[in-house]
């Protein structure tokens, strides 16, 4: 019996790990195929090319039809960054350590952007603005990225929160530092990596989000995902290549950085 336990076991296993290496191969073709193309010449999209250079690079970065939505969606990602971490983090760490009326409504409503279907959203966003007349402007990116980058930065406040000792808390409460002084004092301190890895993410949410930028965006502030898939939609311009390269390096940094730090932290035991 125990060998039929095993060899169907070990057919588990070899199935599994054939599955994910399909699910990777199927992940990671993007990259063997875009990398490589956005090294080659200018006037073709091809693959493999039959060139290499960096000339869709210098495109990409030094022409203003490329520059200046790259420097919007940085603008915007900063300022959606900003909002989210200033609201996001007391949010999380209220939600962490107290319990209060309304609190799982104060959660859900906070958590809608993960099962609300984004272009509903978007919609929504797109006639809320266009009501009280900010549809186009940088305002209305910007709080609309801030809706979508707020879940992640409140989770990510709330896992790191939890794992604090809330004794170090009560004690400098106990010895008269009033709330925020002992927030600022003895809480964000042992938040640093939960904080560097919410503002990365909510960082790249905001500087890859199209969906919502489409909707919102107007003549003076496309975003450079707006502008992608313009160029993908009227004309099929090699510099696209070099675009999601940049993406995917950006992407791919953000995550290095993200699970060094979650490495990095001391475990609570250890404190």
């Amino acid at each position: 019996m125990s060998k039929i336990r095993d060899s169907h076991s070990q057919r588990y296993r070899v199935f599994g790990t054939a599955l994910a290496v399909i699910i990777y191969i199927g992940l990671l073709a993007p990259l063997v195929v875009t990398v490589p193309m956005a090294f080659g010449p200018a006037n073709t999209l091809a693959f493999p090319p039959q060139d290499y250079s960096l000339d869709l690079f210098k495109i990409f970065f030094f022409t203003s039809g490329w520059r200046g939505p790259l420097f919007e969606s940085i603008k915007i990602a900063l300022a959606a960054m900003a909002i989210a971490m200033l609201t996001g983090v007391p949010a999380g760490y209220w939600i962490a350590r107290h319990n209060f009326v309304g609190k799982r409504l104060v959660t859900g409503v906070i958590m809608s952007p993960f099962v609300v279907p984004t272009v509903v959203a978007a919609l929504g966003l797109y006639l809320c603005f266009s009501y009280a007349g900010l549809s186009g402007t940088m305002i209305s990116l910007v709080l609309g990225h801030v809706t979508v980058a707020l879940p992640f930065v409140v989770l990510m406040i709330i896992a790191g929160v939890v794992k604090l000792d809330p004794n170090l808390e009560f004690g400098a409460e106990l010895m008269g530092a009033g709330p925020i002084r002992m927030f600022v004092t003895v809480v964000l301190p042992q938040l640093i990596p939960s904080l560097v890895s919410s503002a990365l993410f909510a960082f790249l949410i905001s500087f890859d989000e199209v969906v919502i930028s489409s909707f919102l965006a107007g003549p003076n502030t496309i975003t450079l995902p707006v502008k992608m898939f313009g160029a993908l939609q009227w004309e099929v311009s090699p510099v696209i290549a070099a675009v999601s390269s940049f993406l995917m390096a950006v992407s791919l940094l953000v995550c290095i950085v993200a699970i060094a730090l979650r490495r990095g932290a001391p475990l609570e035991g250890e404190r």
